[in-house]
């Protein structure tokens, strides 16, 4: 069955491409086949930095927002992977309302789930709120605690919306801090999270032995946050 991933959260900055980078080596290094789709005109981290497997989607254009549907029909073995840039969550949904996509993905056995990629702020929460309020059953969600982008989620645990995702068999994972500066010389150097924990030092500039290794340590705690959903 083909798989729609929406990696999103409305909100910028809340390490959406991050999420998006982890999830589409995720799939390299266990081996499942994938389509990506990057939403960012500017600087696409899909684009950036998996170009071999990613394409650009303009989502204002529904022209170009029906190619995702079209893919997932063409390669039901391949999971498709959509980073969706900040400010194209309002043009996405309008596409799905008016296209019926998610009639049309029920009708063709495609499992579409979005992804709502949150930091520690209350914004983050009322966007969640937002989201399950105008879909509620329908979608399939995966929530992710970035806490690259803050470690206390005591707002979203009080808020009342685990509970409300819950009920509407959400899954919730974490995705823990990695260092800093580690991600910036990764990001600095155009340096893919493979390369990073795996070329030798001398062939990552700037990224010392240890710094390399909290890369492993931290990917593969990720991957066992992601093993509890793919496998």
């Amino acid at each position: 069955m083909a798989n729609i991933n929406l990696i999103g959260g409305e909100k910028d900055g809340v390490g959406k491409s991050v999420v998006t980078r982890v999830i589409a080596q995720y799939f390299l290094d266990r081996g499942q086949p994938f389509l990506g789709f990057d939403t960012d005109r500017s600087h696409g981290s899909l684009l950036r930095f998996y170009s071999d497997y990613a394409s650009p989607v303009v989502v204002d254009r529904y022209v170009s927002l029906d190619t995702i549907i079209k893919a997932a029909t063409e390669n039901p073995e391949k999971r498709i992977l959509i980073d969706l840039a900040a400010q194209t969550h309002d043009p996405l949904m309008k596409w799905m309302d008016e296209s019926g996509v998610l009639e049309t993905t029920g009708d063709l056995g495609i499992t579409l789930t979005y992804w709502h990629v949150m930091d520690s702020g209350r914004d983050s929460v009322d966007l969640l709120k937002k989201l399950l309020d105008r879909f509620g059953s329908r979608l399939n969600y995966v929530i992710v605690l970035n806490q690259l982008r803050g470690e206390n989620f005591d707002l979203f645990e009080k808020s009342g919306e685990k509970e409300h995702a819950q009920s509407l068999h959400a899954r919730i994972i974490s995705l823990r801090r990695l260092h800093e500066p580690v991600i910036n010389k990764i990001d600095d150097g155009s340096t893919s999270f493979w390369a990073a924990k795996n070329k030798s030092t001398t062939e990552v500039a700037g990224l010392g032995i240890l710094e390399s290794q909290r890369v492993k340590v931290w990917l593969n705690n990720a991957y066992e946050q992601l093993d509890s959903l793919f496998l």
